[in-house]
């Protein structure tokens, strides 16, 4: 009975531990970018799918905005194409686009039907709906790539209408340039400019790594808090390469364009977005604002 007793009541401190974070993120937007390893298991989809709808109920307003890299990939091949990219961005031509386009389409409403089975009310729309997300064609150091578009413009009016009606919006990154052509977004672009759109409160990225280290190959150099300033010298420094620069650079964008927090998190370790937000401890990298000292 005591050993029961005890399970209660480690039960009830998390729940405590968790209250004021509770009540400080009441009806504060959080945007979650959603993509990778934890995408193509179905068990981790469910995790991050359950995490992002309890933070709907106790009171955040949360969006999701999903990638499909791997997905794309798998439909490109099976069509007899190889996948290309320049660095790190798949070069997308008008066939690739269209699977692009149909493969996002498909994760989007996969997503949508797993938030509306836990009972949460959700809308998948692109960034073509409403004109959300406008983009000019990207080039990758002057390299042409193809229809892969740089977000110049976020009109947000349609994500501030579903939160306002208490739909959980879930953003496929697919924009339209002046011509209403249709561009394929990186999905931590689209995250990072939407984020600074509606003045989140915090954007985190579930990614495939536990988070920032000075030295990824040295386990003891893992950084759990630095701010903007911090990331900027980091990123100077020459230190912190592959696929982690550019994610580090939309933070740091972020977190100067009025984004409170912005959190890089693995997306393979279950409800880790729970445990960052409402646990003292954490289990990520936070990139905090340089006058923001509070934990």
């Amino acid at each position: 009975m005591e050993k029961n007793i005890e399970k209660y009541l480690q039960k009830a401190e998390v729940l405590i531990e968790a209250l004021p974070y509770i009540q400080k993120f009441n009806r504060k937007i959080i945007v979650v970018k959603y993509g990778g390893s934890a995408m193509s298991d179905e068990e981790l989809q469910k995790n991050v799918i359950k995490d992002v709808t309890l933070l709907k109920l106790v009171g955040f307003k949360p969006i999701i905005v999903h990638g499909g890299g791997k997905a794309i990939s798998k439909w490109v091949n099976k069509v007899g194409k190889e996948a290309e990219f320049v660095n790190g961005l798949r070069v997308t031509d008008a066939e690739t686009m269209e699977i692009a386009e149909m493969v996002l389409g498909r994760v989007n409403k996969s997503l949508v039907s797993m938030v509306q089975e836990l009972g949460v009310k959700a809308v998948g729309i692109s960034g073509k709906d409403g004109g959300l997300l406008k983009v000019d064609k990207k080039y990758s150091n002057g390299q042409d790539i193809g229809f892969v578009g740089d977000i110049k413009e976020v009109d947000a009016k349609i994500l501030y209408d579903l939160l306002e009606n208490d739909f959980l919006p879930i953003v496929a990154p697919i924009g339209m340039d002046d011509n209403f052509d249709t561009f394929n977004i990186n999905a931590d672009d689209a995250a990072c400019a939407i984020a600074k759109a509606v003045g989140a409160d915090k954007l985190v990225f579930l990614t495939d790594v536990e988070g920032l280290y000075r030295d990824f190959n040295d386990k003891s150099t893992f950084i759990s808090r630095l701010t903007a300033s911090e990331a900027d010298n980091l990123i100077g420094s020459g230190i912190i390469g592959g696929g982690m620069l550019p994610k580090l650079n939309n933070c740091t964008s972020a977190i100067k364009n009025g984004v409170s927090r912005v959190h890089i998190l693995d997306g393979r370790v279950p409800h880790c977005l729970l445990l960052e937000v409402f646990t003292n401890q954490g289990v990520g990298t936070a990139i905090i604002s340089d006058d923001d000292e509070s934990h």
